[in-house]
């Protein structure tokens, strides 16, 4: 859900209440491509659009590098990052499926599934300041959605459909020549939900075990009195 780890337990890297780090500005970047992006693709301009959602992208690697290599891993960032990733993912689903390229029932998957994992996470954060731990899978999930949804905006070269079925919202496995992106999208949907069933499992032992120990601490608080 929300990256991080329980309070109580170790931090493997120093967390600083700085706001201008190189791996935050890199972010901020990232989100100010997101309507350039929306602006070029609605334009007509794919070849541009493709570029700077694939530059966007990328770019999540690169704060997540920066952050760690110069030891500058801030509150913010811990926030702004997944954020814009979040912020990127949507709306890179929601241009292609506005230039008619995707199905709705991608959009509708992604959407709830981020906000599955925005609403959980924050609610884990807030009342009982737990994190879960992102997993790489996680991270192969989102990187299979953004190289889809790159194809998918390039829409060149086209690939014959397999011919499974004659369903106009499976593009790929009807007759219908379509992107070869459609295949990075489907991968990446199939491990990303894989992941959130990771993730909901880890959080409701997490939640299960913070439970126990706050129900523990009451107990001898209860029993410290009862000796006074």
């Amino acid at each position: 859900m929300v990256e991080g780890q329980r309070d109580g337990e170790e931090i493997p890297e120093q967390v600083t209440s700085e706001i201008f780090t190189a791996a935050n500005v890199v972010s901020f970047v990232r989100l100010c491509l997101v309507p350039v992006y929306l602006w070029l693709l609605l334009s007509g301009f794919n070849l541009a659009a493709t570029l700077v959602f694939a530059a966007a992208a990328a770019s999540d690697f690169i704060d997540g590098q920066l952050a760690r290599r110069t030891h500058t891993v801030s509150k913010l960032g811990q926030i702004l990052d997944p954020a814009v990733d979040r912020i990127l993912m949507i709306t890179g689903v929601l241009g292609v499926f506005l230039v008619g390229r995707i199905p709705l029932w991608v959009i509708v998957v992604v959407v709830l599934r981020d906000a599955y994992l925005l609403i959980g996470g924050a609610w884990l954060l807030s009342r009982y300041r737990i994190r879960v731990p992102v997993v790489y899978p996680g991270k192969f999930a989102t990187t299979f959605l953004f190289i889809g949804f790159a194809g998918l905006l390039l829409n060149a070269p086209l690939i014959p459909g397999l011919g499974w079925c004659d369903i106009s919202w499976l593009p790929g496995f009807n007759g219908e020549a379509v992107s070869w992106g459609i295949w990075f999208i489907y991968a990446g949907l199939i491990l990303s939900l894989g992941v959130t069933i990771y993730y909901t499992v880890a959080a409701a032992r997490a939640l299960a075990a913070e439970l126990r120990h706050r129900k523990e601490a009451a107990s001898e608080s209860s029993s410290a009195h009862g000796d006074a």
